[in-house]
């Protein structure tokens, strides 16, 4: 190991804090986006294309001598199976409760864990197993014991488990991807088939586009650019030096965010089992993180 890469890796750690804190925010906004869901998923991708257009292009910038690589395989995949997490996470949240939803989205990691060897051939080590596992109770405690099992929600929890298939399986696409390519034209070149993907599905099930006032409108370039542009490209800048499984734990922190939002911006109370679904959660990641040496 060569002295910049413990740097690296401590570097990339605070970007997927960070890309979690972001992430995490982007409930809020959809509340106040005044537009259905699947227009705010829109308009989250198809305004973050400006900011990550820039963004590759000062990467091309900063290395002249090297050529920009053609589309990938894995850029068109991530693409793809962001907007099918988008779309059916907000099906989800349609067909049964919220707390089902969530819960059942958390549920990535554990995928990104059982195809990172199949698929992307990146074992995964007992440290990061044995932190994801504390993930996993510590997110039950979080949001799971609000969890309901009713045969009318059934197709909705259905929803939910492929939300959780496929951001585990943008995960793999992205990290194949971080392999060769640039973070911001990664995340550039996924987001434009995304958005190609999601106003088709929003044109399809919604009329109502455009908010009816400037909050509304502030809401979603603020998704864009925060949850978007800030939260996936810092991700995708972080699994350019950690590997999937790791990073996938990102998603607990997402949940654990989300909570301290929802208590500071609506007041909504926190449990001291949540309390400690949140320090399970960040006892996980600790056991898991990346070591020198």
């Amino acid at each position: 190991m060569t002295a910049a890469h413990p740097r690296a890796s401590l570097l990339a750690l605070a970007a997927l804090v960070a890309g979690a804190l972001a992430m995490g925010i982007s409930p809020v906004f959809v509340r106040l986006a005044e537009v259905g869901p699947y227009t705010s998923a829109f308009y989250r991708v198809f305004l973050a294309l400006p900011l990550l257009w820039a963004w590759a292009r000062q990467e091309a910038r900063s290395r002249p001598d090297q050529p920009e690589p053609g589309w990938s395989r894995a850029e068109l995949l991530a693409g793809l199976f962001f907007s099918a997490d988008l779309f059916f996470w907000h099906l989800a949240i349609f067909n049964t409760t919220i707390a089902n939803a969530t819960f059942l989205a958390t549920l990535a990691p554990v995928w990104v864990a059982l195809f990172s060897g199949l698929f992307i051939g990146e074992p995964v080590t007992r440290r990061v197993l044995g932190g994801l596992a504390i993930c996993i109770l510590g997110g039950s405690f979080l949001i799971g014991s609000s969890y309901s099992l009713a045969p009318e929600r059934l197709v909705g929890d259905f929803y939910g488990v492929m939300t959780s298939v496929f951001f585990g399986l943008y995960f793999l696409a992205v990290r194949v991807a971080r392999r060769d390519g640039r973070p911001g034209l990664i995340v550039f070149r996924s987001t434009l088939m995304t958005s190609a993907v999601l106003f088709v599905v929003a044109l399809a099930m919604e009329n109502a586009w455009l908010p009816m006032t400037f909050a509304g409108v502030a809401a979603l370039v603020a998704m864009a650019a925060i949850s978007h542009v800030g939260g996936q490209g810092l991700l995708a800048y972080a699994l350019g030096h950690l590997s999937a499984a790791f990073s996938a734990l990102v998603i607990f922190l997402e949940a654990l965010f989300a909570a301290g939002l929802g208590l500071v911006v609506f007041g909504e109370a926190i449990t001291p089992l949540q309390l400690l679904g949140g320090a399970a959660i960040l006892a996980g990641i600790w056991i898991a993180r990346p070591r020198e040496g």
